[in-house]
């Protein structure tokens, strides 16, 4: 192999790789609680129950100029689950719903980004919940990013979803109304 050619290579790697680098990795900041994972579910048709995750991590990967190649990877704690009632969270916990002694952890990981024309996007990936990986859609927007008080930059985003409860084998069946749960994601990151 010619050095010219050999460096020819090595150039067109290089640039290859410097395009690849340009998203910049955001650590979701759970430590300073700027970051919620909360859920709404109808009970019984009556009245909403609201809660939420209290242990999650993940990061965000985002690049200003090319927003459709970022990503995102959450892992959330199930047992950190958080209705605001302890039996309730107790029963929330057990085989009915979670059945976290046997799926500690829920995930997702996202697969692609669709930019919309209203400055929004769809993000695509696999929510892996009670060992149930299915496809789900995340409709999000960038709140905002920059420079913070304490010497860093951050984005924030916010995104919605729904499911229905039976698609990741979840027994429990309250009724009619109580089939789907609403997401609401609020993710602000740390660039690293």
């Amino acid at each position: 192999m010619s050095v010219i050619f050999k460096q020819a290579l090595g150039f067109a790697a290089g640039v290859c790789l410097a395009g690849a680098a340009m998203a910049d990795t955001y650590k979701i900041d759970t430590q300073g609680a700027h970051a919620f994972i909360q859920f709404k579910i109808s009970h019984l048709g009556y009245s909403w129950l609201l809660g939420r995750f209290n242990q999650f991590d993940g990061t965000i990967q985002y690049d200003e100029a090319k927003p459709e190649a970022s990503s995102v990877e959450v892992e959330i704690n199930t047992s950190s689950v958080d209705s605001n009632h302890a039996e309730r969270d107790k029963h929330l916990r057990s085989d009915d719903f979670l059945a976290v002694d046997k799926f500690p952890k829920a995930t997702f990981k996202s697969a692609k980004v669709m930019l919309k024309d209203d400055g929004k996007a769809e993000i695509i990936g696999t929510l892996t919940l009670r060992g149930v990986s299915k496809e789900i859609v995340i409709d999000a927007e960038r709140i905002g990013g920059g420079a913070d008080p304490w010497g860093g930059y951050r984005q924030g985003f916010m995104g919605t979803t729904h499911f229905a409860l039976k698609d990741f084998g979840i027994p429990m069946d309250l009724g009619p109304a109580s089939q789907n749960v609403e997401m609401f994601l609020s993710l602000e990151g740390i660039k690293q």
